[in-house]
């Protein structure tokens, strides 16, 4: 949702970074496309005028004038005023430090993702924190909202309040209390009623199950793809009930990016969680200097660094280097990578968590690169029998027919899977071969031949024949 000021933002420190020295003129003239940049993102008026004001103080003191890289030194003042408008460096977790059952109250206008964030935040709890959690849905407003509560809570794993029609709101949120209270339960989140805008019959009733809860935490979500009517939105609840932390849904959308930027400063309140994504899992910590760092093309190493932990089973992996460096590697293995990088997300998401990929993620979508390749190739893999993945050699053509028709492939995206797989194999065996030591002295020139690019040495083990990368000839067995 940030492409766009992302772009503007890495155009204008490109051009500061040409030039030898900055005057007070080049400041001048580089925040006015900061400011265009960040209104054209949506972001608040106020914010922008503080944000530009903050940079141009810092900016114009005499280390930055007499910096020998003064393009990179304004580039770092952004970056660090960026991450203070979000609300500083780390995330902020949830507020849990109070007596069991900790209430957590949801508020939000109706079809911001309220009852979906609630189940997401009930199996982050459950999950990671090991907490027992009860969802309870206080909207009676909505037809089946209790409905699609229970079944969240179900595919969660969580408890849910039982359904009692006629119950006001505030009467099922003295249930919930008193059955969490009862039960022994960790944390209860209320799922309030939302509206299509706000109106004071909505505040009058998230006042009395406040006043009734005496909320741990209150989290308002917002849908980030409104922009700045999810600031406004913001600003009244905040009035109105106070708001201790903001969930912003939506994060995957093409927004302009410009409430979150705005969020804290209007409100007061931290950004604590993003979702992305109807999945349970898509829910995330906010974190202001990641955020910022891939607004500027700084990229987020860190958080691909918990995406990958999160999605990779580490005794899995053990499993798999140790199959790997005995040659035992079959296409199961190659399906179960496949499977595991899948869960990361898009190829688009991962190159944007990268530093200085920006450039690269736009030629990649000019060119149309297909990213659901490992889906098809997963598929294909599917379509084979156990024999078949055990021992690749033994599909011939009726085979591949078979493979493909049931994959719906083609032969020749069969016959590239194979082909990959084959040349992974090779390298293996040739790494089991050498040894570490033989690793160690010959480098990786003595796992490539001059048909791979690698120059081996002559009389060196094995013997590529062709002139393709990774392509074929005799191949060593």
């Amino acid at each position: 949702m940030f492409d766009s000021l992302s772009g503007r933002l890495t155009g204008v420190f490109d051009r500061l970074r040409q030039r030898g020295t900055l005057g007070e003129a080049d400041v001048t003239e580089a925040l006015r496309e900061v400011r265009l940049a960040m209104l054209d993102a949506d972001v608040a008026l106020p914010v922008v005028k503080d944000f530009t004001a903050k940079v141009r103080e810092r900016a114009l003191g005499a280390e930055v004038l007499s910096a020998i890289s003064p393009g990179q030194q304004v580039a770092k003042i952004v970056n660090d005023v960026l991450v203070e408008q979000l609300g500083g460096a780390g995330a902020v977790p949830l507020n849990l430090a109070a007596t069991a059952p900790v209430p957590v109250l949801m508020v939000g206008l109706q079809g911001s993702g309220k009852t979906t964030t609630s189940g997401k935040i009930a199996l982050r709890l459950a999950s990671r924190e090991r907490k027992k959690v009860l969802l309870a849905s206080l909207d009676t407003q909505r037809p089946a909202a209790q409905l699609q509560l229970a079944q969240l809570a179900e595919r969660a794993k969580v408890a849910s309040l039982p359904i009692v029609a006629g119950q006001t709101p505030t009467q099922i949120a003295e249930r919930a209390m008193e059955t969490g209270r009862r039960e022994g339960y960790d944390v209860v989140i209320l799922d309030t009623a939302g509206r299509l805008s706000i109106d004071a019959a909505l505040m009058d009733e998230v006042r009395a199950i406040r006043d009734i809860t005496r909320p741990a935490e209150t989290l308002l979500v917002v849908d980030a793809m409104t922009g700045q009517d999810a600031v406004q939105t913001a600003r009244a609840f905040n009035e109105a009930v106070g708001v201790t932390g903001i969930v912003m849904t939506r994060m995957d959308g093409d927004s302009r990016g410009g409430a979150a930027l705005s969020m804290r400063q209007v409100t007061g309140a931290p950004i604590k969680l993003t979702g992305s994504g109807e999945k349970l899992e898509a829910l995330e910590e906010f974190h202001p200097e990641r955020i910022a760092g891939r607004i500027l093309g700084l990229g987020d190493i860190a958080g691909l660094v918990e995406k990958a932990s999160e999605h990779f089973d580490e005794e899995e992996a053990e499993k798999l280097a140790s199959k790997m460096m005995r040659g035992k590697f079959d296409l199961d293995d190659y399906a179960t990578q496949l499977r595991q990088i899948g869960k990361m997300g898009s190829i688009d998401n991962i190159l944007g968590m990268l530093p200085g990929m920006g450039k690269v993620r736009e030629q990649l979508a000019g060119a149309n690169i297909d990213t659901s390749i490992l889906k098809r190739q997963a598929a294909i893999i599917s379509s084979m029998t156990k024999a078949e993945r055990k021992t690749p050699d033994i599909i011939k053509a009726s085979r591949k027919k078979r493979i493909a028709a049931g994959s719906g492939s083609t032969v020749q995206e069969v016959n590239k899977l194979l082909k990959q797989f084959d040349d992974m194999s090779t390298m293996m065996k040739r790494m089991n071969k050498l040894g570490t030591k033989g690793l160690m002295r010959q480098g990786l020139g003595a796992l490539m031949s001059k048909g791979m690019g690698g120059g081996a040495p002559p009389g060196g083990p094995g013997g590529f024949g062709g002139g393709n990368p990774f392509g074929g000839g005799r191949k060593f067995r």
